[in-house]
């Protein structure tokens, strides 16, 4: 078996591509890319890195590989919602026409050329933003042993990934949902019997809400018109069993509830003195921020759904919101806002750093006591 060659070349390109993935880099799949590997990772500084194996005979051929990078990225831009790219492009087969480009950079693409492993000694592309590299690419094995021990590593990590996505990703029953779902409905039918009951439980300013804090919570269960009632209880049903699944079931309820007190909390702040509140559209709102920040994380999976839909369903509520009277926009971005730190103090999933679920914690305990002192105590 050891007798076996392997080319320099597809074993340089083996020994970038276990190195790469195992410091969490994804492949990208592209159609019609021949010759090229592409990994991206959006938390690290090269979000891209781009190993080519294709023979470039001539510059003419280098520039145009060049526009046709950039040409791929801005899709990639448009799907991870991406301002900028930073792309490392490393070349393993340069024809001798071409001018060395030892490194070479750009506006967000950066060049290089490997001809060996030991290249990267010279290389600060390199030794800059992968320390270790020279290290973990030393290897004993030779020939044969050494492709298939990369192509074992190169699977087994690949599985892993895998794994955590079908975690994330795989459909679960949205039990929480149907709790929240079957509550609605209760507090409906019992407030369409007895409009006192209503009134006991919708939110009203600092004032009048005193000895009754519980109303912050109530309000947000509580429907009394039929429209408004299945409008939320719609949205609830769609996002809410998404985000379950997403987020696993405490984290989805803590969410969902902390959005509602921080719409609550809001909606106090703006109320006039003879006006009131109800409805779960402010801890919707929360959902909706929720799934916004998990999506950012996994905007290689929902980034067109995040462009398409989420986003343009916040503005275009909040819109009607400020247009139409009667609607408790307050109620909305205290959700909303509340919606994005609790799930940031919680963390996404395989993706959120200590640093910042700590970050989240102090944002959200910060954003929670100040509204809520100004809804309660006031100025």
């Amino acid at each position: 078996m050891n007798n076996i060659i392997i080319g320099k070349t597809d074993e340089l390109v083996m020994k970038l591509l276990h190195y790469f993935i195992g410091e969490g880099y994804t492949p990208i799949i592209l159609h019609g890319a021949q010759n090229e590997i592409w990994l991206e990772n959006l938390e690290e500084n090269y979000k891209i890195i781009r190993i080519v194996s294709n023979y470039i005979h001539n510059d003419e051929q280098f520039q145009y590989d060049l526009f046709r990078t950039k040409h791929i990225l801005k899709k990639i831009k448009k799907k991870t919602i991406s301002f900028d790219l930073h792309t490392l492009s490393i070349f393993v087969n340069l024809g001798e026409n071409v001018k060395r480009i030892e490194k070479m950079q750009m506006k967000s693409i950066d060049c290089i050329q490997l001809e060996s492993m030991d290249d990267l000694q010279q290389n600060d592309f390199i030794k800059n933003a992968f320390p270790a590299i020279l290290n973990e690419t030393n290897f004993d094995e030779k020939g044969a042993e050494l492709f298939i021990k990369l192509t074992s590593d190169i699977n087994q990590k690949s599985e892993v990934e895998a794994k955590k996505n079908e975690d994330v990703f795989k459909p679960k029953t949205p039990i929480i949902t149907y709790v929240l779902l079957a509550i609605n409905i209760f507090l409906f039918l019992l407030a369409k019997l007895d409009d006192h009951f209503v009134e006991s439980l919708f939110l009203v300013n600092r004032v009048h809400i005193t000895g009754e804090y519980y109303r912050i919570i109530t309000s947000f269960f509580l429907h009394y018109h039929l429209l408004h009632f299945l409008c939320n209880a719609y949205a609830l049903y769609i996002i809410g069993s998404q985000l379950e699944g997403f987020l696993g079931k405490w984290k989805y309820i803590f969410v969902y509830m902390i959005s509602g007190i921080c719409g609550s909390f809001l909606s106090m702040i703006f109320m006039g003195d003879s006006s009131a509140s109800l409805g779960a559209s402010g801890a919707i709102f929360g959902l909706l921020g929720s799934l916004l920040y998990f999506g950012f994380y996994y905007r290689v999976y929902l980034g067109t759904v995040i462009k398409s839909q989420i986003i343009p369903l916040i503005l275009l509520n909040l819109g009607i919101g400020f247009f139409i009277s009667g609607i408790d926009n307050a109620a909305h971005i205290g959700g909303l806002v509340g919606g994005v730190l609790s799930t940031m103090a919680l963390g996404v999933k395989y993706k959120s750093s200590t640093f910042e679920k700590i970050n989240g914690w102090i944002v959200l305990i910060i954003y929670v006591v100040f509204i809520g002192y100004l809804a309660l105590i006031g100025i």
